[in-house]
């Protein structure tokens, strides 16, 4: 446990909430003005940027502020490049916030080899520059924040080990190895990327490697650049709640750019699944998860759905489920003709049998669909305990049976024996991971593909439940295709922290989002939800900042009219950043970055190369889309192209 001021972080503490603001640090009045919104929102811990020495004294004034209007938050300065502000700011607050990959190192993007003695002829001058300030921390009783950057990782760091999880741990690893050696132990660490998944696996070997040094520190746990509105959202519930679910993690920040008042409920919300819970989960991901390298996906036998692949090399599908009514068929097609003209569609529709005119009206419907709304596949959704064998006569692509610990065999056996005279697969689903293991060992020679669903409670173990039944599917060598079916009824974060951690370990071959679900906005979540696990990219990708003191720019309203303007271009990653302490390496997989170069001027990348330096901000907007355009990225607007 480390104590940040008065707030515990760690240990038996529940799991705190942060946030940072974004003013401009030489403006006492509006950024204590910013910290008590921030305090009274419920914010536990607010972080403050401290660019020079100038801003490092100004923190004096800050807290002094805050004391007289009685808020004791704990401050953090968070310092990049200059190891002289944070020197200075260490006087004023309670912690303060390092990153190892500039506060010695500069970023220049230089390729070279080092060798061994060179290599830790650059460790020592690390250490000769950082030891001062630890020992100033240690003397004054602060905390420390080793906060490891994708984005920002030093040039000696990128030649040896790349842009890796393996990088950033090694980074942070490299000065805490310092601290210890100087009896300094009040440190925290965090591994923050604008990917989830990057950060996840960077979190996770952090964990593994300080098991094997013998540490044990509180982590903070964050997806930076995450952006606004439910994308941010969703992409910090993928990233920070996949941790969580494993026990790793003890303090959050969800990084939005909004204003910092409204990342507290999000992070609240977040940890209240797990402080409600109180998860008995080890500190390491379960053996399920171990195997699946980064950005990889579990093998799978493709199948057929109608004309849509479901598994192997397939993307992710989107299901919807409905009951189907004679009313309901009329908005069904509506909204199909809707949104097959969107490049998020349905993909496989699953339809609840029920009453026994169900097949006339199911085939009647399929045939009144034009040809491009029978693009679609269809199930069919029997249940256990009913009899089935009039929803056999739908003109399906295959049938759900859902059953709990026990089932009617008999029944399963006769649906199996159906479908293998149709030449149709069968979908089992099941509340419990071990009934569908027992049933898919008694059944896969039965001749007939077979397609997972576990349908878990809306508890705290529903990662878990899942992980377990994959493990059962490894060890037995089967590589039928899972769909994950969340019990919720609506778009949620916990719909995002669950789904979004199993998508993340590439667990899943499809997702159904609740239950009669067949509407805009759960289509519109599912498909956010599988971009921003970096799945399937079916819009324009934004890679934003929140926004801090060292913004050059407005980024709310900059990256409002950005999105205006780029948003319809699928498949297209455009980084949006205030400044350029992260900017290159957070938007090293983007396409193009539009970060600020100085007071009113724009720097214009393409993935890490600076193409275009301190443009007017006045034009900048227009230079983006004629280097997009240069690029043979740009298709026009659907209105202008109309």
């Amino acid at each position: 446990m480390v104590y940040v001021g008065s707030v515990g972080v760690g240990g038996n503490n529940p799991i705190r909430t942060q946030s940072m603001t974004t003013t401009d640090t030489m403006n006492t009045e509006a950024t204590v003005a910013q910290i008590l919104r921030l305090a009274e929102a419920g914010c536990e811990i607010a972080r403050i940027t401290a660019p020079i020495v100038l801003d490092a004294k100004n923190l004096e004034a800050i807290k002094s502020s805050l004391l007289k209007k009685k808020c004791n938050i704990p401050l953090v300065a968070d310092i990049h490049f200059r190891p002289d502000a944070a020197m200075v700011a260490a006087d004023f607050v309670e912690k303060v916030r390092i990153n190892p990959g500039n506060f010695v190192d500069g970023k220049a993007f230089k390729v070279r080899e080092y060798t061994d003695i060179e290599y830790q002829d650059e460790i020592r001058r690390i250490e000769d520059k950082f030891t001062p300030l630890v020992f100033k921390l240690k003397k004054l009783k602060r905390a420390l924040r080793i906060g490891t950057n994708h984005g920002s990782l030093s040039d000696r760091i990128m030649n040896r080990y790349g842009d890796t999880p393996e990088g950033m741990v090694e980074s942070a690893l490299e000065y805490a190895r310092i601290c210890e050696s100087n009896k300094f132990f009040d440190i925290i660490f965090s591994m923050k990327a604008s990917n989830p998944r990057v950060m996840i696996a960077a979190y996770r070997l952090l964990v593994k490697s300080m098991a094997a040094e013998g540490m044990s520190y509180p982590l903070h746990l964050g997806v930076t650049e995450a952006g606004d509105g439910e994308d941010g959202r969703i992409k910090s519930a993928a990233g920070i709640g996949s941790l969580l679910e494993d026990g790793i993690g003890d303090t959050i920040r969800v990084s939005l750019t909004e204003d910092p008042e409204y990342e507290v409920p999000v992070a609240q919300e977040l940890a209240r699944r797990y402080q409600q819970f109180h998860l008995p989960v080890p500190a390491l991901p379960s053996p399920a998860v171990s195997w699946m390298p980064l950005s990889s996906r579990r093998e799978t036998e493709p199948l057929m759905v109608g004309p849509i692949t479901l598994g192997g090399a397939a993307p992710i599908r989107v299901v919807s489920q409905l009951e189907l009514t004679d009313t309901s068929a009329i908005e069904v097609m509506r909204l199909l003709e809707d949104r097959l003209k969107q490049d998020a569609p349905p993909e496989i529709l699953r339809v609840i049998s029920q009453g026994d005119r169900f097949a006339e009206r199911f085939n009647q419907f399929r045939s009144n669909l034009s040809q491009e709304q029978n693009r679609l596949g269809f199930w069919i959704e029997c249940f256990s305990g009913y009899s089935s064998a009039w929803a056999l006569e739908a003109n399906a692509d295959g049938y759900i049976y859902s059953f709990g610990e026990s089932h009617n065999e008999d029944e399963l056996v006769l649906l199996m024996d159906a479908c293998r005279r149709r030449s149709m697969h069968v979908v089992l689903e099941s509340w419990s991971p071990l009934a569908l293991s027992k049933a898919m060992d008694r059944l896969k020679n039965g001749r007939v593909p077979i397609i997972l669903s576990l349908r878990w409670a809306e508890n705290a173990y529903s990662v878990h439940a899942v992980r377990q039944l994959v493990s059962f599917l490894q060890a037995a060598g089967e590589r039928c295709p899972l769909l994950l079916q969340s019990p919720l009824e609506k778009a949620s974060l916990d719909t995002a922290v669950v789904l979004g951690a199993l998508i993340c370990d590439g667990i899943g071959d499809a997702i159904c989002v609740g239950r009669e679900n067949l509407n805009r906005n759960i289509l519109d979540f599912s498909y956010n939800l599988l971009q921003a696990c970096g799945s399937r990219l079916t819009k324009t990708e934004f890679v934003s900042c929140p926004s801090c003191g060292r913004t050059l720019f407005d980024l709310q309203s900059t990256t409002e009219r950005i999105k205006s303007k780029t948003g319809h271009l699928k498949g297209v990653k455009i980084a949006i950043m205030g400044c350029i302490v992260n900017g290159p390496g957070e938007m090293a997989d983007a396409d193009f970055g539009y970060v600020g170069g100085g007071p009113g001027k724009i720097n214009l990348y393409v993935g890490k190369s600076c193409v275009e330096k301190s443009i007017p901000s006045e034009i900048a907007d227009d230079k983006l889309i004629e280097l997009i355009k240069s690029h043979d990225k740009w298709v026009d607007p659907p209105s202008a192209a109309a």
